[in-house]
């Protein structure tokens, strides 16, 4: 029987992380560079991702970017064809890229809608068929895929009084977020016979400076009294993407210190 601790490495591991320069994607590289895995990071904004590779090769850890635009099928199928090439295959995805289109409000054009969901509706499904295959071939991965605890509920208009912040943000990331929970589980019924996990990963909302008024009333609606911080999400990520966690699959974890339990 391995030691507990063991399971947890992922040394030997090669990841494939969209986006990777973001909130919650900075430290979601961070967390499987150190826990030992070679980490590709692949997005539209390369100079973000190669100053993110850069510093965590000067910390002792195997990052590499790569160009990926997810609204373009020939980009993803190049980022496919290029990481067979140079790894051999991806023993872990994290699906964490996304885009908000400022004109998909309420009431928007139809256009603004299709083109958020083009990145982070049908390129979510498409790069996720390409990598699930190569899996197949192993008999073995992880794919994780970076929701939002706005998936499972809905506004909550107390938390923006006494801010000027919008109190009636676009449906569609609800309804992107939600969709994302349920593909999840919608994935791991079809890859589970391939010793493939599909896990959705719920943060909560994370602290960037908003107005006091909104931190207070968001940290008091959730259990743990705080918004979500620059560590919160790597102990999961790690736990998820190693063999910690190998029976678990179809599982939407929410990160959110309470909020979505309160």
């Amino acid at each position: 029987m391995s030691n507990v601790m063991d399971t947890l490495s992922l040394s030997g591991k090669v990841a494939l992380v969209t986006g990777g320069a973001g909130l919650y994607g900075r430290q979601i590289v961070a967390a499987l560079a150190e826990a030992g895995a070679t980490t590709f990071i692949a997005s539209r904004g390369i100079e973000a991702l190669e100053a993110v590779a850069a510093e965590e090769l000067g910390r002792g850890y195997d990052v590499r970017a790569l160009p990926l635009d997810l609204v373009d099928q020939a980009s993803i199928d190049a980022l496919h064809a290029r990481f067979a090439d140079e790894t051999g295959g991806c023993d872990i995805l994290v699906n964490n890229a996304v885009t908000r289109n400022p004109e998909a409000l309420w009431g928007g054009p139809m256009d603004a809608y299709d083109t958020a969901l083009r990145i982070n509706a049908s390129a979510l499904f498409y790069l996720t068929h390409l990598f699930s295959e190569d899996m197949k071939t192993r008999g073995v991965g992880s794919i994780i895929n970076i929701g939002s605890m706005m998936g499972t509920v809905g506004v909550e208009p107390a938390n923006y009084a006494g801010t000027n912040m919008h109190d009636n943000p676009s449906p569609l990331y609800f309804y992107e977020k939600g969709g994302m929970q349920n593909f999840s589980r919608w994935a791991a019924s079809i890859l589970g016979p391939h010793g493939i996990r599909v896990n959705c990963v719920a943060p909560g909302g994370f602290f960037t400076g908003q107005p006091a008024p909104f931190v207070a009333a968001y940290s008091q609606r959730t259990q743990l009294g705080r918004m979500a911080n620059a560590t919160d999400l790597k102990g999961i990520i790690v736990f998820l993407a190693s063999d910690a966690s190998v029976y678990i699959t179809g599982a939407n974890i929410p990160v959110d210190g309470g909020y979505t339990a309160k």
